[in-house]
């Protein structure tokens, strides 16, 4: 993934964007991004590039989400 905005930033914006997500489901290290992934792709249900998509259209796109 490719972010702009910190991660901490995007992480606040998808909660806010997506009610069902959590502080944990969206816990993040560098180094865990499949880990990060597979929690999204199940809670979301959406598959992994669409998943990535948005995280990333959330981080290049500042105050514009969802």
């Amino acid at each position: 993934m490719k972010l702009q905005a910190p991660w901490e930033e995007v992480k606040e914006r998808m909660k806010e964007n997506d009610f069902r997500l959590t502080d944990d489901d969206l816990a993040y290290e560098p180094g865990q991004e499949e880990e990060l992934l597979q929690r999204l792709e199940k809670i979301m249900n959406k598959p992994r590039h669409e998943i990535i998509a948005y995280i990333e259209s959330i981080s290049f796109n500042s105050g514009i989400a969802g």
